[in-house]
């Protein structure tokens, strides 16, 4: 069985990765992890034109008809790029949270228990509370916004709010709520990998630029053993992340998450290791993408959870 991407799906990915280089450059990324930053409306709405929102959706209901490998490899692009926002739960959305599939609608991700990302940008939530999902919006949202309370996050693009208990604000039950959940971990995992991919290049380029002893750093064998490692990491993810893509299986949905949060957390702290002095500077991206890992590290399916999927399925 042939599993190369096909010329469609390299054109795809290109696509996403040519929108983005060209809407969301290094300024703009690191404009929207200064205070103020954000969701921005404005790439939001392009990401729906270009049918990033709708990807899925069949082509009757006004969609691209796509399936859900061909949205692994856009949110693939979207790590690499560390563009902000819930993605994820505003993809699972379209069609049936009004404008989502667009792009003229925010859908936020809420998890019992967890503090609540981009909650005031939010038009809706999608929230899950194990396997049922409900889409919570209107002014049932609007009284959780009143409600709630911003905290510290830890990931500067990622403005966080700690809500009530969630159980008290109905809305539209989606249907399958565990098939959203497994989408929804396998769509992270693919921006962990595309993370980790980043991470990775970025730590080669400055092994080659940056010279001690009149040689590149890259010469040295402890640096060389690192690259190698991310490398092993990041494309051990990928062989995890697009086999799930294809089967959609849970526990391969799992295995491929826990994969991925290791390889995103491990690749931008070893890309700062290798950086040295310089990539513990808040001028350096690195740190940036380590607090991003860790965030969706913790979304959608944690490493305990992933871990009790695939012991259950052992058992």
């Amino acid at each position: 069985m042939d599993f190369q991407l096909s010329q469609d799906q390299r054109a795809l990915r290109a696509g996403i990765r040519d929108l983005l280089s060209g809407r969301f450059d290094r300024d703009r990324m690191r404009a929207a992890h200064e205070p103020g930053g954000g969701v921005d409306r404005a790439l939001w709405r392009e990401l729906g034109t270009a049918g990033f929102f709708a990807l899925r959706l069949p082509e009757t209901a006004g969609g691209v008809g796509l399936g859900l490998p061909e949205s692994v490899l856009l949110f693939e692009q979207i790590g690499w790029a560390l563009l902000p926002g819930p993605l994820a739960a505003t993809q699972l959305a379209a069609g049936v949270v009004k404008g989502a599939a667009e792009g003229g609608a925010v859908v936020a991700l809420a998890e019992a228990g967890r503090p609540v990302g981009h909650l005031e940008e939010a038009d809706a939530l999608l929230v899950l509370d194990g396997d049922r999902t409900r889409a919570v919006s209107g002014g049932t949202l609007r009284r959780l916004v009143r409600e709630a309370r911003p905290v510290r996050s830890l990931d500067p693009g990622t403005p966080l709010w700690r809500v009530p208990d969630l159980s008290g604000y109905e809305g539209e039950v989606l249907a399958d709520g565990a098939r959203l959940r497994c989408e929804g971990a396998l769509l992270a995992a693919a921006e962990q990998l595309g993370s980790a991919t980043r991470g990775l290049e970025a730590a080669v380029q400055h092994a080659g630029a940056r010279q001690q002893f009149g040689v590149p750093i890259g010469a040295f064998q402890a640096v060389k053993h690192l690259c190698a490692e991310m490398l092993v990491r990041a494309e051990t993810a990928r062989s995890a992340v697009y086999a799930a893509a294809v089967t959609a299986d849970p526990v391969e949905a799992a295995g491929a998450k826990l994969l991925a949060d290791g390889a995103a957390v491990g690749n931008a702290r070893d890309c700062l290791q290798v950086c040295g002095g310089m990539g513990f500077t808040w001028e350096a991206d690195v740190h940036l993408r380590l607090k991003r890992a860790w965030l969706r590290a913790g979304e959608w399916l944690t490493a305990a959870d992933a871990e009790e999927v695939l012991a259950a399925d052992l058992g």
